[in-house]
């Protein structure tokens, strides 16, 4: 009897140290995935535009489908690397960081480059026919999936940086958890926005009252106004995290002079307002100030992109042809 009771008490001792372990995991990432906000918001805005044009059937698999790409990225592929990196060659996480928040900048300066000059519609429209729907579908995904490995990259990496873990193990734990939660939390939320429109309609057929009712047309007129805006938000967003994390970078590399000067600025012009609302002021300062930075540095990238790298890539796979911008 008293072997038993030493078991069992071993046992709960060893229950306590493992509980304790899972509090230490989630705590962490909690704090690690508060460093990456900016990143999720970016991700979560840009994704509706992937399913926009398709039947309402295909939203749902759609989404699914990139949110599976999510986790594998995040989980499969990414979460390895970043361990290696963190723990034999940290030094390479700067540049990484900044070539994918360079991607962002181009990615951000491309969509305005096409709304101020349109191209490529041709393309979109003869596979949005009844043609070759599936193409298109296959190709959004592909498209989409490859934005997520830049954004969850970059959520890895401000996570990784902001864990503060004993050991190698318990920091993979953490940054899983960060990793799963995001893509639950982010793919979770697009879900619900993309079939918004379709509660609207049912509930505008099918409300017991007038109020209702009406609250469904009025859901169903302003879904296309949120769509709008978020692809304003997931643009702006892209050029204020990629601008932000170049300059960084460079400050992290030994150039100061430009991150220290907006950060200047931003101070300077959080001090024309009263103290109440300093903070506030100098936040959206510093992110208009990367973002310009992010959308200079992106027009800047498209005929380097375009003209040089994709030719480039084109021609090592095999696959030739002009470049896709």
């Amino acid at each position: 009897m008293s072997g038993l009771l030493a078991l069992l008490d071993d046992v709960a001792a060893i229950a306590k140290v493992a509980a304790a372990s899972v509090d230490d995991v989630v705590a962490a990432a909690g704090k690690a995935g508060a460093k990456t906000a900016g990143v999720i918001i970016d991700d979560a805005a840009v994704t509706p535009k992937y399913v926009q044009g398709f039947a309402p059937a295909r939203e749902l698999p759609i989404i699914w489908r990139i949110a599976r790409g999510s986790f594998f990225n995040k989980l499969v592929l990414l979460l390895p690397v970043a361990m290696l990196l963190a723990n034999f060659a940290p030094w390479l996480i700067t540049p990484l960081l900044m070539m994918g928040g360079a991607y962002l900048c181009f990615e951000g300066a491309e969509k305005i480059f096409h709304v101020l000059f349109p191209h490529g519609d041709a393309k979109v429209a003869e596979d949005m026919s009844i043609k070759d729907p599936g193409h298109l579908e296959e190709q959004k995904i592909k498209g989409a999936i490859k934005t997520d490995f830049i954004l969850s990259a970059e959520i890895m990496t401000i996570a990784l940086a902001a864990i503060e873990a004993p050991n190698v193990w318990m920091q993979a734990a953490t940054l899983a958890v960060v990793g799963a939660g995001v893509t639950i939390a982010v793919y979770g939320v697009v879900g619900v926005i993309v079939k918004m429109d379709d509660v609207g309609l049912y509930v505008a057929k099918n409300g017991h009252t007038n109020v209702g009712r009406a609250f469904g047309r009025w859901l169903v007129k302003a879904m296309p106004v949120l769509m709008k805006v978020l692809s304003i938000v997931g643009t702006a967003a892209m050029l204020w995290v990629g601008g932000s994390i170049i300059l960084h970078g460079l400050d992290v590399l030994g150039f100061p002079w430009l991150y220290h000067h907006i950060h200047d600025l931003a101070v300077a012009v959080g001090h024309m307002v009263t103290e109440q609302w300093r903070a506030t002021v100098e936040w959206i300062a510093t992110a208009t100030m990367d973002g310009v930075f992010g959308l200079a540095l992106g027009l800047v990238l498209i005929p380097i992109a375009t003209r040089i790298v994709s030719p480039v890539i084109q021609r090592l796979s095999g696959k030739g042809g002009a470049p896709t911008h």
